[in-house]
């Protein structure tokens, strides 16, 4: 059996925690263990190939619009293979990097296996045993598989396979109404798909406010179909090699009939935490298989850690990677620092694009009670650069408490959106959380920051608020 220092299961953002370990010391010895690509879910098939094909996409809808501007500018071909092998170049080159870093270190040995749990602080990687007084548990995410009749009996894509398609459907059926499916129905549609979204929430997005949705909906919509509260019930092969779905409508009862070349599913992504047997060691998971964690990030088994994706809090590169701080410090440095995920940002690549931060409206609202609350809104098109840039009725909105101005939240939809919020998110990781910088900061004229700047001079109580968008 070998004795490591540090099993890290996982090689995504816990190489934050690796790397800084083996500079600190020398001596150490590290086994890292990942049974896929190295470099985590993001590098390899999440954030980071997503957008690399998000910004052809984007370039696509943009020279579109570019008649109206008085450039008369024609699209001659996109060249979709062209745009999968940039994107997978790009990605194996970094893949590639970290595997060679891996497979180099005198400090760490790399096991590209699978691992399982056969007692606490004992895995089984291959035909090694191998133990540690410390373990960090950053097993990732797999795709969610809706239980469809008739699924597995036909070819589908998920969030992972479909980056390795070379040839773009004349059509494809997304299954899901969330990030993913907004993303990937934005990418196909501008590549020249017929796409058409179907998410069984009566919201599409229904991790947005409701107006950002309604807008997103409506502007994507415009390039693509959209249902929302329908469930796919059946799949089923149909002729020439097309594939057959059937939805029904939640409120009505109503069966829908859709035919598309592939069947992209996208109901979002659940814990790996099957094949390590995490029970074998006492390390406990709640109902969905998310492994516990407590508000320093260990588990049930003292020393052992759960951070990025494993523990299901936020499946997001930057909060795994503020997570490994909080680790960092807490496993390694033992000084006890709380996981605080009070501004946790988020962005939807879509076109437009969204933003946001923080509670929203009913929730800031549930909180702190309504006479607390305040919520302003600006238009992008009633700023001098939202003018220049001929775009209607994307806004930012925002949400602070009335006494002290503390910002308790804010959503944007519109170009930039993932820049914009970043000014707001800042000020939400100060002491006072205060929005007052912004209102009293000097900020650039003609740019579009003035659009954020405007939304928190135009705070008002919910109830008017409600009334200036029922007016508009």
């Amino acid at each position: 059996m070998k004795e490591y220092d540090l099993i890290s299961i996982g090689s995504g953002s816990a190489m934050n925690i690796v790397s800084v370990m083996v500079q600190e010391n020398p001596q150490i010895k590290v086994a890292v263990i990942d049974k896929d690509e190295p470099g985590g879910i993001c590098l390899t098939r999440g954030c980071i190939p997503s957008k690399m094909l998000l910004y052809p996409a984007e370039l696509v809808r943009t020279i579109e619009r570019s008649l109206e501007f008085g450039i008369n500018a024609d699209i001659k071909k996109i060249n979709f293979r062209d745009v999968m092998e940039r994107m997978r170049t790009i990605i194996h080159k970094d893949i590639n990097m970290i595997r060679h870093g891996l497979s180099q270190s005198k400090n760490i040995d790399y096991y590209p296996a699978v691992a399982e749990f056969v007692s606490s602080y004992t895995l089984k990687v291959g035909n090694e045993t191998i133990t540690s007084k410390m373990i960090f548990l950053c097993t990732g995410t797999k795709p969610i598989i809706p239980p469809i009749k008739g699924l597995e009996e036909v070819e589908y894509l998920t969030s992972d396979t479909v980056l390795e398609m070379n040839r773009l459907p004349e059509s494809i059926a997304i299954v899901g109404g969330g990030y993913i499916a907004a993303e990937y129905g934005h990418f196909f549609s501008a590549m020249g798909s017929k796409v058409i979204i179907i998410g069984r929430n009566p919201q599409f997005l229904k991790q947005e406010e409701p107006e950002v949705s309604a807008l997103a909906k409506r502007e994507l919509e415009k390039h693509m179909t959209i249902l929302t509260n329908h469930e796919v019930r059946k799949v089923e092969k149909a002729p020439i090699g097309k594939k057959r779905l059937i939805a029904v409508n939640r409120g009505n009862g109503e069966e829908t009939a859709t035919t598309a070349d592939e069947i992209l599913v996208a109901t979002g992504r659940g814990p790996n935490t099957d094949i390590l047997h995490p029970e074998k060691a006492g390390i406990e998971t709640d109902k969905k298989g998310w492994i516990v964690v407590d508000e320093y990030l260990e588990t049930s088994q003292p020393n052992i850690w759960a951070f990025g994706d494993a523990n299901g809090r936020h499946l997001f590169k930057h909060a795994a990677n503020y997570e490994s701080t909080v680790v960092y410090y807490n496993a390694v440095l033992k000084k006890k620092i709380e996981a605080d995920y009070h501004a946790i940002p988020h962005a939807v690549f879509t076109y437009p694009e969204i933003g946001g931060v923080g509670l929203g409206q009913k929730e800031a609202i549930e909180k702190y009670g309504e006479e607390k609350v305040l919520v302003g809104m600006y238009r992008y098109e009633n700023t001098a650069k939202g003018e220049a840039m001929g775009v209607k009725d994307y806004f930012v909105k925002v949400i602070v408490e009335k006494e002290n101005m503390k910002i308790l939240g804010a959503h944007i939809i519109g170009p930039h959106a993932s820049v914009l919020i970043q000014e707001i998110v800042n000020l939400m990781y100060t002491a006072e959380q205060s929005a007052r910088p912004i209102t009293h900061g000097m900020h650039i004229h003609p740019a579009l920051n003035e659009v954020v700047e405007r939304a928190f001079r135009s705070l008002v109580p919910p109830e008017e608020y409600h009334h200036h968008i029922a007016l508009h």
